[in-house]
């Protein structure tokens, strides 16, 4: 997707896949408030959604936008995105902050933030058009839900985005329609394998997968040994996928070592920067992995931890940057974009066919690069994971077969998600937990086995898209929102980052202020506001903050005599 500008103030032409403009077509001819787009990873859903945004904006300048996104470190990818849309959104909202500035267009918040504001947002959103990101979240627990429903009840239009269908067990999602049982009904729905067929979009993935043998100590005292083929109750099966993947073992060292050696050779013949992840159980786990990395393999994996406040950083920094490896817990588990990621080791207990499809949607993005691109994700043999994975090998299997010419059909089967939680996995059961050994066993089929000869090559490029759309029905030009320039911005030039920079130099001449006066921070602000006319900092425009400046300069001279270092012309 590709947006382009004449002249400053020109509208800008922007270039759709063809699901976003059928996608489009459909949201703005809903006669209903609420939408639901689901879209495999790596699609596009961002554009799409902010296109939406753009054309909404442009009906009625006046409506105010709120994206809720999964994380913090999502907030101002969001922000980053819609800035390039000429959409100033504010990340770093709080329900304390009172109104927004008048250049802004709106807010990207987070669900857990809407569960602690969701009063002050209420009063923010009376006809404003919503986003939900990632909206299965919103079901993750009720007292979300239903903050989320006295919050944005009173929206105008609700557009949900979802990277893979989804159900609601036990909290219902606010604004989703459901079928007769727990299924959420897409309005759209543009799937893994219908983005294979259209080609460009994303990228095919293959599932290296591994059975092993392992010994272990259940809290009961009781020690079993089991393979991966061998029938064991859900308890049972999940004691088994942690031995299996305790770095005490061989079965994980095992694995990570021919995850590494694939990595490498991709990294040789075909796309120098490519990445891998290592999703982990736990904090504790992803050190593990990282001292493994270190210790076999002489690689400085970066590490991505909840706990860290310069998580979001990190990721940001691998994103870009050509080191191999990065090790999570959740954090990479949706919505972050790293394209060059071309390996994944599925290394956690987490077995949910949404948490599984998240995981595999980290490797599907398409890089300039060319070739191929095929992606590996290096999974246990589970007997549950070997189903999702089958699911999604059949829409690849399918999608290529379609791609080269061939229309017959695959039925695929639609396993159900039946993880709950285990009281055998609290902290005091697994401190009764002990992994006696852990060891690879062959496995797999030759077309899941990762260096075999015999992985189809992608076809060529469709003859038949998905969407009969034509050529030029996929430029769409974007009326110039009023009283600013639609010139696309770029991440360092933004508005938000110039409001950021000017409320920095406001906290330092308040502390000079303080300083020179002897007046507390509070009595120093309130002058300044007074002075300048300015209500909070918060609700400032860059005008005035850049006015807030010129008094605090005004007072300085008064006081001192002398010009400040920090005066803004």
């Amino acid at each position: 997707t590709q947006a382009t500008s004449r002249a400053p103030g020109a509208p800008t032409v922007l270039r759709l896949r063809a699901w976003q403009r059928a996608a489009l077509d459909q949201f703005l001819a809903s006669p209903r408030p609420d939408f639901l787009a689901v879209a495999t990873p790596g699609a596009g859903k961002t554009t799409f959604a902010l296109t939406a945004a753009r054309t909404m904006l442009a009906q009625d300048p006046q409506t105010r936008l709120v994206v809720v996104a999964p994380t913090s470190h999502l907030k101002y990818q969001w922000a980053d995105s819609a800035a390039r849309f000429g959409i100033d959104l504010e990340p770093n909202w709080s329900s304390s902050d009172g109104g927004l500035p008048d250049e802004v267009d709106g807010i990207v918040t987070t669900y857990q933030q809407v569960a602690t504001s969701a009063a002050a947002l209420r009063k923010l959103c009376v006809d404003a058009f919503v986003v939900f990101d990632e909206v299965h979240h919103a079901g993750e627990d009720k007292a979300w839900g239903d903050a989320v429903t006295t919050a944005f009840e009173r929206a105008g239009r609700r557009l949900a985005l979802s990277g893979t269908p989804f159900r609601s067990d036990s909290s219902p999602i606010p604004f989703v329609h459901y079928s007769g049982g727990d299924e959420a009904v897409a309005d759209f729905d543009y799937g893994y394998g219908p983005a294979l067929v259209d080609g460009g979009v994303v990228r095919p993935v293959y599932f290296p997968r591994f059975d092993g043998y392992m010994e272990w100590s259940a809290p009961d005292g009781m020690v079993i040994s089991a393979t991966f083929d061998d029938p064991l109750d859900r308890q049972r099966a999940n004691q088994r996928l942690r031995a299996a993947l305790s770095p005490r073992g061989d079965w994980l060292p095992t694995v990570i070592g021919q995850a590494h050696e694939q990595l490498m050779r991709i990294r040789r013949d075909e796309q120098p920067r490519a990445g891998a992840l290592a999703i982990a159980i736990d904090l504790e786990h992803a050190r593990a992995i990282a001292e493994l990395l270190r210790a076999r393999h002489g690689v400085r994996a970066t590490v991505a931890l909840s706990d860290d406040p310069n998580a979001s950083d990190r990721i940001a920094e691998f994103a870009a940057g050509d080191s191999p490896w990065i090790v999570a817990v959740r954090m990479v588990s949706e919505g972050v974009d790293i394209p060059r990621l071309r390996i994944g080791v599925f290394a956690t207990t987490t077995t949910t066919e949404l948490f599984f499809r998240q995981a595999v949607g980290r490797l599907v993005r398409l890089t300039p690069d060319g070739g191929s691109q095929r992606a590996f994700m290096f999974i246990p043999d589970d007997s549950r994971l070997r189903s999702w994975a089958e699911q999604i090998a059949q829409q690849r299997r399918h999608s290529l077969k379609r791609r080269a010419g061939d229309e017959d059909d695959d039925v695929i089967v639609h396993a159900e998600v039946d993880e709950v939680p285990d009281p055998a996995d609290d902290s005091e059961q697994l401190s009764l937990f002990d992994v006696l050994s852990a060891v690879t066993l062959s496995s797999g089929p030759p077309e899941m086995t990762v260096f075999d000869a015999a992985f189809e090559d992608v076809p060529p490029a469709p003859t038949s898209p998905a969407f009969d759309i034509a050529e030029h029905d996929l430029l769409l030009e974007l009326t110039p929102l009023p009283g600013r320039s639609m010139r696309p911005q770029t991440a360092g030039s933004t508005p938000r980052k110039e409001r950021e920079a000017l409320r920095d130099k406001n906290a330092d001449v308040v502390a000079e202020l303080v300083a020179l006066t002897g007046k507390n921070h509070g009595q120093v602000n309130a002058e300044l506001n007074r002075r300048s006319g300015v209500r909070s900092v918060a609700e400032a425009g860059r005008t005035q903050l850049r006015q807030r400046l010129e008094a605090a300069e005004s007072w300085r001279r008064e006081i001192s005599g002398h010009r400040s270092p920090w005066r803004v012309s």
